[in-house]
């Protein structure tokens, strides 16, 4: 992982967001590369493995057969958290179809995590602190309900986080299975998450 480092704008921050939102915008990013941008500089997240991939789509394929009417799986879409001025790009990211109408109608860079219904973060082991840590209290902060982390680097072993009801900034709840294990989507999406097959 690299960052661009932009000198933030004390006095004129508002003015500093705005640069970093437009700079990111024009990034010639490397195929397969993300841009976020985090703590006032741009940080290119170099291509997921074979193994996040799957795991993305084994995720994406139980969405799909839960998601609530209206809404939609993206990827690779930018999520801005207003409260933080700050722009991630899940891997997943369950949202209603009129909220990305709605940006695209604004022309706006990204859109509002606050809109998501899930955002789904799938580690790779040099971004596996950033996921547990900057994204999950970044996330909480905007606030996004329900935040699925699939940590295949966890220190105990590949682990599956769910973190939901989010209030003042931290999760109030989280279940964590192994790999291998269920876990239960909640209303709205009311499914299993059978991890058994991440493991490959």
């Amino acid at each position: 992982m690299t960052a661009a480092m932009v000198e933030p704008d004390r006095e004129h921050g508002h003015r500093t967001w705005e640069y970093l939102v437009r700079t990111w915008q024009e990034l010639d990013v490397p195929e397969g590369w993300r841009a976020e941008i985090d703590e006032g500089s741009i940080t290119l997240v170099p291509p997921p493995s074979l193994r996040h991939n799957m795991i993305a789509v084994d995720v994406q394929r139980v969405l799909y057969r839960c998601l609530p009417a209206g809404q939609e799986v993206f990827q690779t879409l930018g999520v801005h958290i207003a409260p933080l001025d700050r722009l991630y790009v899940p891997d997943l990211v369950v949202m209603e179809r009129t909220a990305i109408t709605a940006a695209e109608e604004e022309d706006a860079a990204s859109v509002d995590a606050a809109d998501a219904s899930l955002i789904v973060e799938v580690t790779s082991r040099s971004n596996a602190r950033d996921d547990r840590t900057k994204k999950l209290w970044a996330y909480a902060h905007a606030p996004v309900p329900l935040y699925l982390l699939v940590d295949r680097w966890h220190e105990g072993g590949p682990t599956v986080t769910l973190f939901s009801d989010p209030s003042g900034g931290v999760y109030q709840s989280s279940v964590q299975v192994p790999f291998g294990k269920v876990i239960e989507l909640p209303e709205p999406f009311g499914a299993e998450l059978d991890t058994s097959t991440f493991t490959g």
